[in-house]
Formats: structure tokens, C-alpha cells, sequence
């Protein structure tokens, strides 16, 4: 996808980071059908969404076409601080990629 689809706002209190995204995807599941031409729609979904802070990744989590479109994450974790920078990144089943940085407030 050509235009960043992640919006991501991280902040930091009593050392928990709380991380909350929105990715506009259109999350298409198998089995749908095209209501002009009557042909099946191939799938189309995130298949994988990670987050990393300070080298490590801190969540990985797997989806399926079952996940609703532009999927909202959210999750907390430790081990980082304000001012540190956190990656989250999604794979979708037909190889698009999108990855978004932001610090942590």
C-alpha cells in the first residue's frame, strides 16, 4: 500500500507503555463474491502485526479474515520509557507490508 496505513500513539505511565493503533486495511475474508460479476474475491488481510521498543519485539500477534476492516490494536507493555521510539509493522496475506514509528510519550 502506497500511503501510510498505521496512526499510532504509545504513552508511558508508572513504567507500562500503552500502545494504541488504527490500520486501514480492508481485511477481506474468503468466500465473499463480486455483486456485478458473480466472482469469488480473493482474501485480503493482515495476517501479522508485531511491535518493537528497544530491539526486542514486545507484542506479535496473528490475525485472520475474521478481524473486522481498519482493525484497532491496543496493548500495553514494560521495559521502556519516555522518549524511547517503538516500530509496529503488519504483513498482510498477499505480501503488502506497512510500518509505522513512534515515541513514546
Amino acid at each position: 500500500m502506497a500511503k501510510k496505513t498505521i496512526k499510532i500513539r504509545a504513552k508511558d505511565k508508572d513504567g507500562v507503555v500503552t500502545v494504541k493503533s488504527l490500520m486501514t486495511h480492508p481485511m477481506q475474508p474468503s468466500g465473499q463474491k463480486d455483486k456485478k460479476t458473480g466472482k469469488p474475491i480473493p482474501p485480503h488481510y493482515i495476517q501479522e502485526v508485531t511491535c518493537e521498543s528497544g530491539g526486542k519485539t514486545v507484542m506479535s500477534a496473528l490475525l485472520s479474515g475474521g478481524v473486522s476492516k481498519n482493525p484497532y490494536v491496543s496493548f500495553k507493555f514494560t521495559g521502556a520509557k519516555k522518549g524511547d521510539m517503538m516500530k509496529l509493522s503488519w504483513m498482510d496475506n498477499q505480501g503488502e507490508t506497512d510500518s509505522a514509528e513512534a515515541k513514546i510519550g
